[in-house]
């Protein structure tokens, strides 16, 4: 069935011109006055209006045509209305484009200019009914940025909402990119704390040097370079919350001065005599063991369970393959707006594969093979291809599920150290998985350092 438009003109010639060189493509539903557009506008609810801005009972004022735009867009925001305006009403439509129409022709219009302009609007609109629609179906399953209806998120978010109305220490835990920072969000959103500072440190990205500096500060003069006062990141998260990321990374004197920072609620920058007292919440988030931290003398034991009064688990997207599809349908209508190519979609024998795929780099990994295929494609339909995925996802009759993911595994590891030469950082890179994921990875298959 063809779209409908609603032409409303109170020329009735016009009109009849307009069905005639419009019939084939459109449904026409016609208006020549106020009343009976917004009459028909609520009847057929079309996409796109075709409106004269001179009226009756003022056809000589654009009035009525203006106040007719307002009720429709009223009623309709999304609605794309264009202006058939005469030439010497210039004026007239500037006005009604500043009040939300969508454009304009001068009449005499030219049939040929308004099938392609019409062929736009009806596009535009039926794009963003679309993304409207899937982001209503993904709502109910999202939550402060995340995205899950499986069983296990669904649990991640019954905790986030329960710790959240508490000032305790959460220790986030999961694989590299599956959502601790955005989980540490989630908390902080959720709580009172909502409208004061979310800071957020990887403790991984600093040299060991500098850590203390940025975590606490120091006084100017404190030590070769430090040519002005600095606050650290634990004064800038003063209210709020204060997210560690990586704490795994953290040496041992910096977590000596953390551990009685959380006892006292005090600290004292680098360099400096004055004690100064911090209200934040912490949150903390590492992919490492740290009871084998605790084990070798790596990680303080009474550190550890004054940062993990509560702890978060996170499931591997692996786990949770319910949300497998939610999630990158979300993600594609997001970078497709980004890079102005509206209206990708996936192949069926794409969705095959990302089920087939391991997923080593979890959400991230997703994000960055989507992001990629976006760019990359040339058509309409992302392929296994555009996501550098393996169509076939290789023999696996006979295997339990796990078995196959784990073979999977194994080979793409593998298969990474094998073109770099043994490289773990630059295998690591190509499988968007970080150094410590990737030597648990080599670990738990069995593949020799």
């Amino acid at each position: 069935m063809n779209p409908t438009l609603l032409i409303v003109d109170d020329d009735e010639e016009i009109r009849t011109q307009m069905k005639w060189g419009l019939a084939e493509e459109y449904e026409i539903a016609q208006a020549f006055d106020r009343p009976s557009a917004i009459e028909r506008f609520r009847v057929h609810q079309p996409l796109v209006v075709l409106l004269d801005l001179g009226l009756p009972p003022h056809p000589n004022a654009p009035d009525e045509g203006l106040s007719t735009l307002s009720e429709i867009l009223e009623i309709e925001p999304k609605t794309k209305v264009v202006i058939a305006s005469g030439q010497g009403e210039r004026e007239n439509t500037l006005q009604a484009i500043g009040s939300g129409a969508y454009d304009f022709m001068s009449k005499p219009i030219d049939m040929d200019e308004l099938q392609l302009l019409l062929k736009r609007c009806f596009h535009v609109a039926q794009l963003e009914r679309e993304y409207l629609d899937m982001k209503r179906q993904t709502q109910a399953d999202a939550f402060e940025g995340m995205v899950g209806s499986s069983k296990p998120m669904q649990a991640v978010f019954d905790t986030i909402r329960k710790v959240a109305t508490s000032d305790a220490s959460v220790m986030i835990l999961g694989e590299s990119g599956t959502g601790k920072e955005v989980a540490a969000r989630a908390i902080h959103q959720q709580s009172n704390r909502r409208n004061e500072a979310f800071v957020a440190i990887n403790c991984s990205a600093i040299p060991e040097n500098l850590l203390e500096s940025e975590l606490f500060g120091h006084e100017k003069g404190s030590f070769t370079g430090a040519h002005a006062q600095h606050i650290g990141k634990i004064e800038q998260s003063k209210g709020g919350t204060l997210f560690l990321d990586e704490i795994g990374e953290v040496p041992l004197p910096v977590q000596v001065k953390l551990l009685r920072f959380l006892q006292e609620g005090y600290i004292e920058r680098v360099g400096g005599r004055e004690t100064i007292q911090v209200n934040s919440r912490i949150l903390a988030a590492t992919n490492a063991d740290l009871k084998k931290g605790m084990t070798d003398g790596s990680f303080r034991e009474d550190f550890y369970f004054r940062l993990a009064v509560i702890e978060l688990n996170l499931p591997a997207l692996r786990d949770r393959e319910a949300d497998l599809s939610v999630i990158a349908t979300a993600l594609l209508q997001r970078f497709a707006i980004e890079n102005s190519k509206e209206g990708l979609s996936f192949a069926k024998k794409t969705f095959t594969s990302m089920y087939q795929h391991p997923w080593t780099g979890n959400v991230r990994e997703l994000q960055n093979r989507i992001k990629r295929a976006v760019i990359m494609c040339d058509g309409k339909t992302i392929s296994p291809e555009d996501m550098e995925l393996s169509g076939s996802g290789g023999t696996v009759i006979g295997q339990t599920l796990k078995e196959a993911r784990e073979n999977l595994e194994r080979e793409l590891v593998e298969l990474a150290l094998k073109k770099h030469r043994g490289s773990i950082t630059a295998a690591a890179s190509e499988l968007s998985v970080s150094r410590p994921t990737f030597y648990e990875l080599m670990d738990r298959l069995g593949i020799e350092r």
